[in-house]
């Protein structure tokens, strides 16, 4: 498996030819991250889909579900949880209680404030999407060894960290 070149083997010969004059060693990680990630994107749609869930759907309810009791957020938190805009879940709460993932509660401390709570319909819909994803997840990942997934995950952790912190 070492020896085996794949796409991004090529478009990296293809750069240097093209520019030997560029550093192109940084797309031997984020070319293979970047593609790693639509891949596993539209793997995490099918398994969603599966449960009758887009992506967002699932991202909302398991913010909701990995709470705890009572399973309930602000918006705002959601908001913090999800990376989306106030108005962006404004719009997807509204679309869960639609379909009954999610209600809408007074928040007992603020008259104004609104926590959004899921319901056993949702949290019944989080769970079982979450054991099918982890199963195709857990497949993807048996094609490494559990010491490179462990390295990976440490990699992946410090590079992550790095381009949040650059990004704030």
């Amino acid at each position: 498996m070492a020896g085996e070149r794949d796409e991004v083997d090529q478009i990296v010969d293809a750069w240097r030819r093209e520019r030997s004059d560029l550093d192109v060693e940084p797309l031997q990680v984020l070319s293979r991250v970047s593609r790693l990630a639509r891949l596993l994107d539209q793997a995490r749609g099918r398994a969603f889909a599966d449960h009758g869930l887009e992506g967002w759907e699932f991202d909302v309810l398991s913010a909701l579900r990995r709470i705890g009791p009572p399973y309930e957020l602000s918006p705002g938190a959601l908001v913090q949880q999800t990376l989306v805009t106030s108005g962006t879940m404004t719009n997807r709460v509204d679309r869960l209680a639609g379909r009954g993932f999610v209600e809408r509660h007074p928040a007992p401390n603020d008259r104004r404030g609104v926590l959004v709570r899921l319901t056993p319909a949702g949290r019944d819909t989080v769970d079982s999407a979450m054991t099918e994803l982890l199963e195709h997840e857990r497949a993807i990942l048996e094609h490494l060894p559990q010491r490179n997934r462990s390295a990976l995950a440490a990699s992946l952790r410090m590079l992550l960290s790095a381009v949040e912190t650059a990004s704030d």
